[in-house]
């Protein structure tokens, strides 16, 4: 398999996250094999989750084949002003059926007024929707009372900070740097956090490393989260 290199030399895709892929498949398989069985049995197949179970599988696929050739072409990077509460509103519309068949509430929190940033548009909402695919299937292994994952925005001194957040200390910057280091040992490299192989978060990751941008964890309004910081349209005037 042929891998892409960041300017550093560190290979950016590898057999490890193809591997976390194919284990986080057989999840939405399994529901889709489960459900059909059950619908056989009672005549009455539920075709809405059917549907759903479907669709986290292909968007996982998706969204990391998006990663491979922006990863292997930056070429076809296009950098260009973004909305981001745009973005935020379509992957949480994306993410909406998932968020319902787990029991998890989704909120909108745009904490304010904000200028488009620079982003590849495409890339960042397929980053933000696997990274809150992941999140929403670890949060009920959670001790959180309740099950609720925002999509925000807001500012700081680095930049526009856009991610997901959720009640959970497991959401830290030490579970992210863990989950990358046993990502090549273990099917369960983010153990802290999720049962499975948290695939959406490394799927996350190699898309953001592929637009110069970085998965960070971070807090907002007492909440813990995954996101990426985001520049300003303003600043490319300084350069």
């Amino acid at each position: 398999m042929a891998r892409a290199r960041t300017e550093g030399g560190s290979p950016i895709l590898s057999q490890q996250l193809l591997l976390s892929v194919a284990e986080e498949l057989k999840l939405p398989l399994m529901q889709i094999a489960r459900q059909a069985e059950q619908g056989l049995l009672s005549g009455r197949p539920d075709l809405e989750t059917i549907q759903t179970s479907a669709q986290t599988a292909l968007s996982l696929l998706d969204n990391y084949a998006l990663g491979v050739r922006l990863s292997l072409a930056p070429e076809q990077l296009l950098i260009e002003p973004v909305s981001i509460s745009s973005v935020l509103y379509d992957a949480g519309h994306q993410l909406d059926a998932l968020a319902k068949n787990y029991g998890v509430e989704l909120e909108l929190n745009i904490a304010g007024r904000y200028g488009p940033v620079l982003a590849h548009r495409v890339g960042l909402q397929a980053a933000l929707v696997s990274l809150g695919a992941a999140l929403i299937e670890a949060l009920p292994a959670q001790e959180s009372p309740q099950l609720k994952l925002q999509l925000a925005t807001h500012r700081s001194r680095y930049g526009i900070v856009a991610g997901l957040y959720a009640d959970t200390k497991q959401l830290s910057k030490e579970t992210l740097q863990r989950g990358r280091k046993l990502q090549r040992y273990s099917r369960q490299p983010l153990v802290d956090l999720s049962h499975t192989s948290g695939a959406g978060v490394f799927v996350a990751d190699t898309i953001l490393k592929a637009m110069n941008l970085r998965l960070t964890a971070s807090r907002h309004h007492r909440l813990y989260g995954l996101g990426t910081v985001l520049q300003p349209n303003n600043q490319l005037h300084l350069v």
